[in-house]
């Protein structure tokens, strides 16, 4: 199986990515973990994207918060699939990130789930897999189930109450 690669901008960030840490760990996917900066490291940044194919990545999840560059600065230098995450940040709470990460110019794709959205980036990086993963695919139905069985019993017990 493919691994993920996550990549943060800043130590910071760690907070947020750890429910991607937690999620992938729930579906049994290997994932690899590094603080580069697209600002203050980018050689180090560009290595890793360029090289994450032959090193057995499948996806990579990218964190940052402000300028948010570092989705962008990883997606220009491999095919792989990259999903953003935009981290909420002191000044505009987030919306700099996110506009950052989803403004992306033709040619050069960024996935972006929320501000702060690393389960979803996890859940979105398994669903890249599971397309060649059936064990993932079994994984990510049962989940889906387990969410509906939860919404359905909240109904029921709403109905009794009322």
């Amino acid at each position: 199986m493919k691994k993920v690669g996550i990549l943060m901008g800043s130590a910071s960030d760690r907070p947020v990515v750890e429910k991607a840490f937690e999620t992938l760990r729930e579906y049994g996917v290997e994932f690899e973990a590094h603080v580069y900066s697209a600002h203050r490291t980018p050689e180090e940044a560009r290595e890793f994207a360029a090289r994450a194919r032959e090193r057995g990545f499948g996806v990579l999840i990218c964190a940052a918060g402000m300028a948010a560059h570092l989705a962008g600065a990883v997606a220009a230098n491999t095919t792989l699939p990259v999903i953003g995450i935009p981290c909420k940040g002191p000044v505009l709470d987030g919306m700099d990130a996110l506009l950052s990460t989803v403004q992306m110019p033709s040619g050069i794709p960024v996935a972006t789930v929320a501000i702060n959205g690393a389960q979803n980036a996890a859940l979105l990086a398994v669903e890249i897999l599971a397309v060649t993963e059936p064990e993932l695919e079994s994984k990510l139905e049962a989940a889906r189930r387990a969410g509906e069985e939860k919404v359905l019993r909240a109904d029921g017990e709403l109905n009794g109450e009322i």
